[in-house]
């Protein structure tokens, strides 16, 4: 393995949900494998008649549900996940008969439902969440790509190695790694995050500090739309919103303990319906888990009066936690389960409360640490393939592990920690390993196999 070089807002991701690996990876491939036809030779793009994309793992077991095929014809048809109007993503294959002219010179082709070809649930190839694109002429290949989605919309594919970049001022691997350069030093954290995003990304400080702005901005109006938003969430379930009643109750509540923890539950349960709708949202780390950062980030933001300064700082920290998930485990329910994402999200969260309220690094990582250990295990079993049950609620009770993992990191000594987060890092990676794939996004064990089907 070699030094982190990932993007702050890689991990950030704007986009639609409901699920970074189901919709905002599967878009991106289709997307980067429309650039790629237009390189082919003019000759080959003549001889087309049809594309063709065939889903595995659980792209295949839970993408109609997750809105997987949608995102891929969206991609195919030119679109990225941080600007496809939301209107496409809503009209797409709600007519399947209307068929889509896919923007290629050359080649009069279009699509419809039938390219995209729902496959195997289990197969050999490296990653879960695998999707095969292929340019046809009749029964013959002309082109083919082999695409992974990783996880919070990472992407990968047959051959892909790590792209050159230049190399941070500050590698590391681990938190251990990462620690060896802030003590003893001036160096604070989010210093060192900023230093390497600057160096390898090649962006500036107020073009980092702006983006952060507009992912905050991002978080907070998901946040904002889901209070307001009545009804009931897209799909078969017929699941009704949640979070406007809790903002009501929380209003008429007279005990203000039980006011703060309805509102924080509201947030992260506001920002998770947004997501199941197929609404924009952040990846935090990813979809599934957008609702957890969001819910604190408005809590720091509109109750406690923490400056924007502070909280960028927070983010900053929190990145690292995802850096560091991401690195050495997975963030993708279909490799490791919701520990990979609740679990990571509630992890960044409570790095990112303890840091933005002032604390050092030694209790971020401490807050980070206890936050994830207690979501180990965590199964991913969507019922009926959606994102709504128990994906809504496990964003709310990820919240308040968060806080409550902020309040413990907090006690005595923080020097005095006997489990690092590389260790609950690695213990989760294990586990999911370890993990009956009917619990990793396929709706084939859990909740989803024994409530009642759509």
């Amino acid at each position: 393995m070699s030094a982190i070089t990932t993007s702050v807002f890689d991990l950030f991701n704007i986009g639609p949900g409901p699920s970074s690996s189901h919709t905002i990876g599967p878009m991106r491939a289709g997307f980067d494998f429309l650039e790629r036809l237009h390189e082919l030779p003019a000759e080959t793009r003549a001889r087309a008649t049809a594309i063709q994309c065939r889903l595995f793992g659980s792209l295949c077991a839970t993408g109609d549900g997750h809105g997987t095929d949608k995102a891929v014809l969206a991609g195919l048809l030119g679109h990225r996940p941080d600007t496809v109007p939301q209107a496409l993503l809503d009209e797409l294959l709600e007519h399947p008969a209307k068929r889509h002219p896919l923007p290629l010179d050359g080649a009069a082709l279009t699509l419809g439902p039938d390219t995209i070809i729902f496959d195997a649930v289990v197969h050999s190839f490296p990653f879960s969440n695998t999707l095969v694109l292929r340019l046809l002429a009749g029964e013959d290949t002309l082109f083919e790509m082999e695409y992974y989605s990783t996880g919070g919309g990472f992407i990968q594919w047959r051959g892909w190695s790590e792209p050159d970049l230049p190399a941070p001022p500050y590698p590391y691997e681990t938190m251990a790694e990462l620690k060896k350069h802030l003590k003893g030093g001036d160096l604070r954290m989010h210093e060192l995050i900023m230093a390497n995003e600057k160096v390898v990304h090649r962006r500036s400080a107020r073009e980092i500090d702006d983006q952060l702005d507009r992912v905050m901005r991002t978080m907070e109006n998901s946040v904002r739309r889901g209070c307001d938003t009545e009804g009931v969430l897209p799909g078969c379930i017929g699941l009704r919103r949640k979070a406007p009643t809790l903002v009501r109750r929380a209003g008429e509540s007279k005990h203000s303990s039980d006011r703060f923890l309805m509102l924080v539950n509201a947030y992260a349960m506001a920002a998770a319906e947004e997501n199941s709708a197929g609404h924009v949202v952040v990846t935090a780390p990813t979809s599934g888990s957008s609702g957890v950062i969001p819910s604190l980030l408005y809590v720091l933001h509109n109750h406690l009066e923490i400056p924007r300064e502070n909280i960028r700082q927070g983010f900053l920290v929190a990145a690292a936690v995802g850096f560091l998930v991401k690195h050495n485990a997975s963030i993708a329910g279909a490799e490791v389960g919701c520990q990979g994402e609740i679990g990571t999200a509630s992890a960044m969260a409570a790095a990112m409360l303890a840091y933005a309220k002032g604390h050092r690094f030694q209790v971020a990582e401490n807050a980070a640490e206890i936050a994830l250990e207690h979501h180990l295990g965590l199964t991913c079993d969507p019922v009926a393939g959606y994102v709504q049950i128990p994906c809504i609620e496990r964003n709310a009770m990820g919240a308040v592990k968060a806080y409550n993992a902020y309040l413990m990191g907090t006690l005595g000594d923080p020097e005095t920690q006997v489990i690092d987060l590389d260790k609950a890092i690695w213990t989760m990676n294990q586990t999911g390993r370890d993990m009956h794939c009917k619990y990793k996004e396929t709706s084939l064990g859990g909740l989803a196999l024994n409530m009642p089907q759509c």
